[in-house]
């Protein structure tokens, strides 16, 4: 055993996915005392993996903290003839984590935080972030700032977690940068308002790839020029960045889509191009964007890069309008008081103008008079009825979690 820990110290993390390919048991069991990373314990085959437990766990029971925490890892994943098991990897992690592993105790912490093995308990979740924060773990650091930045078993606090985004996006995290630079942006955790310190901090995590609400902040940036000259040609870029997914079974950031289909739109930053606005529009509105819904739904009304399309544009208005978004019930009210799209129903076109103007719109309340002119008593209660019952189903849907 001297001997294969000697040996363990001349093994480097990025030495260490080479061992996987070797059948040497001595050297599975090198591998077992060096940290490994998720994307190295993935790799590892599965005609391997039980092996590998059964090395790490002849490590781990003799109280190596790093071959716990490995242990740990192995039954957060699992892989072949090897279940995972959230509650065998918490109890390796927490007493890798109680040894003062940093990464055990982030990954204690992260455990707590999604009720993995353990009931959730956010406070204790903050309480193992912190530690690991307070030895350099990056990720600790990012996740107890945000944890006060959101109250999270912790008081809100948010000079607190301003300190905890720097120092992770100092360590160059790319949501701790992105989060530091909203920060900055809104004047919070005892920062002042600083666009420029902003858009810096935004670029930083942009350029890295893979964050796109950086991406799209410093769109936004360029947009308005705040902090940045305004550039509607950078927004663009930044917005076409963000939309696009980074991985094929991702939809994009909706807001990217969403403002990129605006600039095409209004030919701002790019050639106008109604047809390349419709498609942005289409592909937040199929991921939820209500107000990409109703512009897509004027596009279809209007015939506008799009073939003209009544069925349609009634369909994305009441997508819209259940989400709760003013102008849909506003302007789906209207094809059920013409019968455009839809049939001709004087009940529906009163509940949903209801709606908008319960929101403040003042043209809903102008057509709901409208109608009750040509409405019987009963039908008036009939759609007033039908509307408290669809308010109720709007909260419901659009509630937080």
């Amino acid at each position: 055993m001297k001997t294969i820990l000697a040996l363990t110290l001349c093994i480097t993390a990025s030495q260490a996915h080479l061992v996987f390919a070797q059948s040497n048991d001595e050297h599975i069991l090198e591998t077992c005392l060096v940290e490994l990373t998720d994307n190295q314990l993935v790799r590892i085959p599965p005609t391997k993996f039980v092996g590998f437990e059964a090395a790490c766990r002849a490590t781990a029971e003799q109280g190596i903290a790093v071959a716990q925490y490995n242990l740990g890892f192995v039954y957060y994943f699992g892989k072949g003839d090897l279940p995972l098991d959230y509650v065998e990897s918490v109890r390796w992690f927490r007493l890798a984590a109680k040894q003062g592993h940093a990464s055990a105790q982030f990954s204690l912490g992260f455990m707590y935080d999604f009720g993995q093995g353990v009931r959730r308990n956010r406070a204790e979740a903050a309480k193992w972030y912190r530690r690991a924060g307070e030895q350099g773990d990056v990720k600790g650091q990012v996740n107890i700032g945000y944890a006060y930045d959101h109250g999270l078993g912790v008081p809100e606090n948010d000079a607190e977690a301003a300190k905890w985004y720097r120092l992770a996006a100092e360590q160059g995290d790319d949501r701790a940068q992105y989060y530091l630079g909203r920060f900055y942006e809104h004047g919070k955790g005892d920062l002042p308002t600083d666009y420029a310190e902003a858009a810096k901090w935004y670029r930083l995590a942009a350029e890295q790839g893979y964050l796109s609400s950086a991406q799209v902040a410093l769109g936004v940036l360029y947009d308005r020029g705040l902090g940045v000259p305004e550039n509607d040609a950078e927004a663009a870029k930044w917005y076409r960045l963000a939309g696009e997914p980074v991985y094929a079974e991702q939809g994009g950031n909706t807001q990217a889509q969403y403002n990129l289909g605006i600039m095409y739109a209004f030919g701002e930053g790019v050639l106008k191009n109604d047809a390349e606005a419709a498609k942005w529009f289409r592909r937040a509105a199929k991921q939820g964007h209500g107000n990409a819904q109703v512009k897509l739904a004027i596009m279809y009304d209007k015939g506008e890069g799009i073939p003209e399309n009544d069925k349609e544009a009634a369909m994305w208005y009441r997508k819209a309008a259940e989400q709760g978004v003013t102008s849909a019930q506003f302007l789906l009210g209207g094809m059920y008081f013409i019968g455009e799209g839809v049939l001709e129903d004087y009940v529906q076109a009163y509940a949903w103008f209801n709606l908008a103007a319960a929101q403040g719109e003042q043209t809903a309340t102008e057509m709901k008079n409208t109608l009750r002119n040509r409405m019987t008593p009963s039908q008036i209660e009939k759609a007033q009825e039908l509307s408290a019952e669809m308010h109720r189903r709007i909260q419901q849907t659009t509630a937080p979690d």
